[in-house]
């Protein structure tokens, strides 16, 4: 029986072939609406939770100095490749190996969450976050929006990736808790899978809530447009108390 989870194979060398589009540009706007929307001291230690190649931590870590954490050992020995001189750690984020107040601000950026089949794992890991969030200091979740998801979930597409073809094919879970998508290289018996948590707008800021943080802000977008159903984030910042 395999006890593997998805997500401690999902995130190979492969992954970043797959979503390619997802490039430093966008990586900059979204570390420049971090530091426009919390009060963080320059050079005030930060936590890049789900950190994987290190895009954010590269612009993170020219304001404030940056920790970054994952469980993929691939991405993480590319972001080391790229990034010299930056400080990562391979870990679980529901168990992060720091002190507790460690931190003036946490990210989990990206969909870096809701991996876990017990909504009781989900919740540790803002537990943890909150652990090491020092008094006063800032959490940003960016998350999917999950009206969006439900409204505009393309069934299946198939692209060219270098001279290789994807196929991807996505679903709502049954019970509609979980989008899932499975991942096809054309041509090679290789399938990789997603699957992550709808988790609705209520549920994350009952999440926070659950572990002291007050919610001060909630957007739909990079560019800080208002969370609609038809936004394509879910962002929420919260202030530990």
């Amino acid at each position: 029986m395999n006890t593997v989870s998805w997500f401690e194979e999902g995130f190979g060398e492969e992954y970043l072939a797959i979503y390619r589009h997802r490039d430093e540009s966008e990586a900059e706007v979204v570390a420049d609406f971090v530091r426009s929307h919390v009060c963080c001291l320059p050079g005030a230690p930060a936590l890049d939770v789900g950190c994987g190649v290190g895009r954010h931590l590269r612009f993170l870590k020219g304001h404030q100095w940056t920790v970054g954490i994952d469980l993929s050992a691939p991405l993480l020995r590319i972001a080391q490749l790229t990034q010299q001189d930056a400080i990562l750690v391979r870990a679980d984020m529901r168990a992060l190996p720091f002190c507790s107040g460690a931190f003036h601000l946490v990210v989990n950026l990206f969909t870096s969450f809701g991996y876990f089949n017990d909504d009781e794992q989900n919740q540790k890991v803002i537990s943890e976050i909150a652990r090491v969030t020092a008094p006063n200091g800032w959490f940003v979740l960016d998350y999917l929006n999950a009206a969006n998801v439900r409204q505009s979930l393309v069934l299946f597409d198939r692209h060219q990736i270098g001279s290789q073809w994807v196929e991807q094919r996505r679903e709502i879970s049954t019970d509609g808790h979980y989008v899932q998508k499975a991942i096809t290289i054309v041509g090679e018996d290789r399938t990789f899978q997603e699957r992550v948590r709808l988790f609705e707008l209520k549920d994350l800021l009952s999440m926070l809530w659950n572990c002291d943080f007050a919610v001060k802000e909630v957007f739909g977008d990079y560019y800080g447009g208002p969370r609609t159903p038809s936004s394509p984030r879910t962002i929420v910042i919260g202030q530990r108390l």
